[in-house]
């Protein structure tokens, strides 16, 4: 392994009557690390698709422009997988930075096809984006992977439903600001690169803006993050809270090879491919939403880019609420068991999908609809993720989580919400898109009921 990844080493454990102060301490800080990092991440992920409707604008199509769109989620589902792997064996505190500044920098190359090549060379135009967006994808599955394992080693299973519902809404906060940051970064800079050419503003506001915020953000998350508490010599957060789970053993804080975490403990687990599957369906329809809700509005209702831009932000923004609800009821009403609360909430997102297809020429009701799928979205979200946690050792954490992640990046975003979404908005119209993502909440929730089932047995034989 690359020395500069190496987990640091096991400290000396301080005196008893330091370490609840000092555990304190560290928990907060290391917590606002993971928060505040991933939030960055999120300034620099889905970028290309508040861009989508200017590109069209400049000649390229919207077929075209879907295939690179799809290229950041195939990416992502890769990389979350393997580099989940690597960080297992990695120190978390060098990971999540060194992730954030390579995504970063490949947003920043994105502007390179579109001024230099445009759409009268838009083949090799495209090819280069569709690099590009790949490698954005790619560093990006960087992020989760770290926080996992920080959450793990940090926080114990009884707390971690809330903790994690509470560190969820970071990608909310760093997604719902790249609406707004497109807007005013354009507007505030776009004229200090293109001068009279306001064709090209977008870039700075889509591209460059978000990517010099996300590298200081990279920096300050190096500084909070610690990788264990072990590292920094306290006792393991289930020896200080005395909170041990069933299925704990000390070998849970050793360093597994690659071999036992895939074969031992992810590739043989029924409940984990169940919550895969469901959480491909799950991700079309918070993707199939999200990437081309600009893209809808501008062409199919004719609303101007500032709208789009509010509409996404809006989207993003109420995930936070929601996500908070939907964890405080996992804990709350259901005794840790997350498959419930996932049902329930993409029940009430199929309603809202179908007003926001029914009534979307209405910007107010668009706008609410829009709040709503947003709010009742990242509750099945998160959820899954803490499910995956929850389903494997700490030391295998970030394994588990990324065979969630690659089937909802890999099949649910970059086949069905991209390729699929895209191809059949262009060929069929947008009623069908709709219909598909409706589609998606049912067969979302046919597997939930599997993991359900699964989940209640289990809760029995403990």
């Amino acid at each position: 392994m690359w020395k500069l990844l190496q987990p640091p080493a096991y400290k000396p454990e301080i005196a008893a009557e330091q370490v609840d102060s000092k555990y304190k301490w560290m928990r907060l800080q290391v917590f606002i690390g993971i928060f505040v990092g991933y939030a960055g991440y999120y300034l620099v992920r889905k970028n290309f698709s508040m861009a989508i409707p200017e590109l069209g604008l400049l000649g390229f199509d919207t077929s075209e422009l879907s295939i690179v769109l799809s290229m950041n989620a195939v990416a992502y589902a890769l990389s979350k997988f393997l580099m989940g792997s690597v960080s297992d064996r990695s120190n978390a505190r060098v990971f999540l930075p060194l992730g954030l500044i390579l995504a970063s920098l490949s947003m920043m190359f994105m502007i390179v096809p579109v001024r230099l090549l445009g759409p009268d060379h838009k083949e090799l135009a495209i090819v280069i984006m569709a690099v590009l967006n790949f490698l954005v994808g790619w560093f990006n599955g960087m992020g989760w992977p770290p926080c996992g394992r920080v959450m793990t080693h940090w926080f114990s299973q009884n707390e971690r439903g809330t903790k994690m519902s509470i560190w969820n809404c970071a990608h909310n906060v760093g997604g719902a600001l790249v609406g707004p940051m497109a807007v005013y970064g354009a507007l505030w800079f776009g004229s200090w690169f293109y001068g009279s050419h306001s064709e090209y503003y977008f870039l700075i506001g889509t591209y460059l803006f978000p990517a010099v915020v996300s590298i200081f953000i990279a920096l300050v998350a190096y500084v909070l993050i610690r990788d264990t508490p072990q590292s920094c010599s306290l006792p393991s957060v289930e020896k200080w809270r005395n909170d041990y789970p069933k299925n704990y053993s000390a070998k849970q804080e050793e360093v597994l090879t690659t071999r036992e975490i895939f074969f031992k403990y992810v590739l043989n687990n029924k409940l984990l491919w169940f919550i895969a599957i469901a959480n491909a369906f799950v991700y079309m329809v918070r993707y199939g939403c999200l990437d081309w809700a600009p893209t809808y509005l501008r062409e199919a209702q004719g609303y101007d880019i500032k709208q789009a831009g509010w509409a996404y932000f809006a989207y993003e923004f109420a995930a936070i609420p929601g996500t908070l609800i939907c964890g405080w009821m996992s804990d709350r009403f259901f005794h840790g068991r997350r498959a419930l609360p996932t049902i329930l909430f993409m029940a009430i997102v199929a309603v809202f999908i179908f007003l926001y297809w029914q009534f979307s020429s209405n910007y107010i009701v668009v706008t609410l609809s829009l709040i709503a799928i947003g709010f009742f979205i990242y509750g099945p979200v998160m959820m899954i993720g803490v499910q995956a946690l929850d389903l494997a050792p700490k030391n295998a954490s970030g394994t588990a989580a990324g065979l969630t992640g690659f089937f909802g990046y890999f099949l649910g975003t970059a086949i069905l919400a991209n390729i699929v979404l895209g191809t059949v908005a262009e060929k069929a119209g947008w009623d069908w898109t709709f219909v598909l993502l409706i589609g998606a909440c049912v067969l979302a929730i046919v597997f939930m009921g599997f993991t359900y089932r699964e989940e209640k047995e289990r809760s029995k034989r403990q």
